[in-house]
């Protein structure tokens, strides 16, 4: 059994303008640490992965940024899709690649912008869902014990354990993005985890749901199949997405698949979501103010701010998030910072495209 690690990094990471743009989106910024969100979540696939069976799909507008990024991976090893059409397609798509690669391979699907500190129990909960997958022919995903009643996550409920012995449980139900007091209800329930949006399992599983559960994708990815290698690659790939439905693999595979199994994990994650999250996760000062760049605090506390290129001096306030670039300047009160993204759709209605 050989395992692939297939990194989704196609994501635009409109919560993080004005540092994130199409062209250096969120997973390429240093926004957790001081490396790219990308070099994090390869390196940390490294554990259990070679370079040559690590896997990025993203899009023509990141795909210069993203091989200079990961020089060690291989060239064919950067997946470019012709437009974003949500997870199942892309993950349909690097499913018959690596298939043809070798048919009794494993993978696993990871999101390129997510913040895992414990990387040796990361490792040890990975090795557990491979064998699972492998094993009993699962889809496996993985879910975070919560520790708060986040409304910005995803659910999913579990039921029997498979094995005593093992963090391993059946499935029971995925949920949506829940309000304050469903969250709080799930939460209580003690049933219920955060959805990370990993996942593994056998290459030929998955293809066989979508077979099952999406048989109108299935007919396209075997048309593309079929240019694996050959001169028409670009061509069919182009066509055949371009009749594709927008679908995510939550929707499409795994809320209506019998066989899927999660494994409760405990490490601290994050899908780092909104400035908010990059100020609870980085080092505070004295008066809880993260900083990046030249910044000055003076009767400040609770502050966010990033700075580029000048000292940026934060005055007789609190509870700002302040990002200052080269061409743009983001004031925001903490706690709002969700609404970034309303920003930018509306640079988008209005064809600011130089913002963009």
């Amino acid at each position: 059994m050989s395992f692939f690690a297939v990194i989704m990094a196609g994501g635009v990471g409109k919560r993080f303008w004005p540092q994130s743009r199409r062209a250096t989106p969120k997973q390429l910024l240093p926004i957790a640490g001081d490396e790219s969100m990308l070099r994090m979540t390869v390196d940390r696939l490294k554990n259990f992965s070679s370079a040559d069976q690590i896997l990025i799909i993203t899009n023509s507008d990141q795909e210069k940024a993203i091989r200079q990024e990961c020089p060690e991976l291989p060239e064919e090893n950067i997946l470019i899709e012709p437009e974003g059409k949500n997870t199942a397609p892309a993950i349909g798509l690097a499913a018959i690649i690596i298939q043809h690669r070798d048919p009794d391979a494993v993978m696993g699907v990871f999101p390129a912008d997510h913040y895992i500190q414990d990387i040796k129990s990361f490792s040890d909960y990975m090795e557990q869902g491979i064998k699972i997958a492998n094993e009993m022919r699962g889809l496996v995903t993985f879910g975070v014990v919560p520790t708060r009643p986040a409304t910005g996550y995803g659910y999913i409920q579990f039921h029997d354990r498979t094995n005593p012995d093992e963090p391993i449980y059946a499935v029971k139900a995925f949920a949506e993005k829940p309000d304050r007091k469903t969250a709080e209800l799930f939460l209580g329930s003690g049933d219920f985890l955060w959805n990370s949006g990993m996942f593994v399992w056998r290459v030929d599983s998955i293809l066989q749901s979508f077979q099952e559960f999406l048989p109108e994708i299935w007919d396209s990815l075997e048309n593309i199949r079929g240019a694996i290698g050959k001169p028409v690659w670009d061509s069919v790939l182009t066509v055949e997405w371009a009749t594709l439905r927008s679908i995510s693999i939550d929707y499409g595979v795994m809320e209506k698949a019998r066989n899927v199994y999660v494994v409760r994990v405990d490490f601290s994650w994050s899908d780092v979501g909104s400035w908010d999250a990059v100020h609870e996760m980085r080092k505070k000062d004295k008066d809880k103010n993260v900083s990046n760049g030249e910044v000055i605090f003076h009767d400040s506390e609770n502050n966010l701010v990033f700075a580029e290129g000048k000292t940026v001096a934060i005055v007789g306030v609190d509870d700002l998030v302040v990002i200052d670039t080269k061409d743009a300047l983001l004031i925001i009160p903490r706690g709002q910072t969700e609404r970034v993204k309303e920003l930018v759709d509306g640079f988008e209605k209005d064809k600011r495209d130089v913002l963009l």
